[in-house]
């Protein structure tokens, strides 16, 4: 298959807006979920690797975990999750007006989802940015090649504006091709529909992992911009924004502690090590200032692990997505990945 000459084609950017977004004037979520006895949590619509549903029809990932590590922290229980699938395009009103509690669904921290549409992202979980996907016999082995190619794109998402950018920076066009979800861009590329798709390269490697023939597809070299991805939740509830927060950095902090789903129960007894023993609750008291239970650390981590055992489970190099942990590897072993101290 041939790429699509666009003669005085220019490639035009789609323009991220939300309507109506506004926080609830009702800020006590933390209350909120124990007197319902569940956390609404919004997810993908479904990408491997991510947020997908196993053999029996539970939703399980990457993002998945989170949410059941967060559950686990506050309700005691990683099952007692309320899943809200939600696209590109729905994701921020459904936070926004009270719908979810929190949202884990490989979500850009930006400025103006940060600042303008009033979002407190509560950290960075994958450190991830933007690439390109297409069929080998396309002919080509840059992005830079694509000139006049079709493309496959989200609709909102930092996709739409990234991608114009990396044209216009390599005066070449293209012919956006607007998708709402991961699962219809994956068949429209599938169908031919575009020449090449983009979005993160995690999702990349995950819609690759689901082809028959993988072998006949890949990964431009080119990564076009830095994807921060993390957890939010709305602004204006401090206390919540806190426990969210303050879950993820327990997951990393775990990591590189050496605490893992096997042996957090008999750390939890208390060690030599204080900074165990403050997470997990012998000593200290981090529980009191979080409004948590004293074990809400040790219920996350027996949850689904630590960050290093919620990758490899899910996105790690013995998976169908293979990814390599790279800048999201601790800071000690050669990556960035560290969270703060808990003191």
């Amino acid at each position: 298959m041939s790429i699509k000459t666009l003669t005085g084609m220019a490639a035009v950017a789609g323009v991220l807006t939300v309507v109506g977004v506004s926080a609830p004037a009702h800020a006590a979520t933390l209350d909120d979920i124990k007197s319902a006895g569940e956390l609404k949590c919004g997810i993908n619509t479904g990408l491997p690797g991510f947020a997908f549903t196993d053999d029996k029809g539970n939703w399980t990932g990457f993002d998945v975990a989170y949410c059941r590590a967060l559950a686990a922290a506050v309700l005691g229980d990683p099952d007692k999750v309320k899943w809200v699938n939600l696209t590109g395009k729905n994701r921020f009103p459904a936070l926004a007006s009270g719908e979810i509690d929190v949202l884990s669904r490989n979500t850009t921290w930006t400025f103006s989802r940060d600042v303008d549409l009033g979002f407190t992202f509560v950290g960075v979980n994958y450190y991830d940015g933007q690439g390109f996907i297409g069929r080998k016999a396309l002919g080509v082995s840059s992005a830079k090649e694509l000139d006049g190619a079709s493309v496959c794109i989200q609709t909102g998402t930092t996709t739409e504006l990234n991608l114009a950018d990396f044209f216009r920076i390599n005066n070449i066009s293209y012919e956006p091709v607007p998708i709402e979800t991961n699962e219809e861009a994956r068949k429209a590329y599938e169908a031919e529909r575009c020449d090449v798709y983009t979005t993160d390269a995690s999702g990349l490697a995950a819609t690759r992992s689901t082809f028959p023939d993988a072998d006949a597809h890949m990964v431009f070299p080119e990564i076009v911009s830095k994807e921060p991805l993390g957890p939010l939740v709305r602004q204006g509830d401090d206390q919540w924004a806190d426990v969210a927060r303050w879950v993820l950095n327990a997951l990393i902090n775990a990591e590189e502690l050496g605490i893992t789903q096997a042996n957090v129960d008999e750390l939890a007894k208390g060690t030599e090590n204080p900074e165990i023993n403050r997470i997990l609750g012998s000593e200290g008291s981090l529980a009191e200032m979080l409004g948590l239970e004293k074990d809400w650390a040790v219920n996350a981590i027996k949850a689904e692990g630590n960050y290093a055992e919620i990758f490899e489970r899910y996105l790690g190099k013995n998976t169908p997505l293979g990814i390599e942990r790279g800048l999201n590897a601790l800071w000690k072993d050669g990556g960035i990945l560290y969270a703060p101290p808990m003191r």
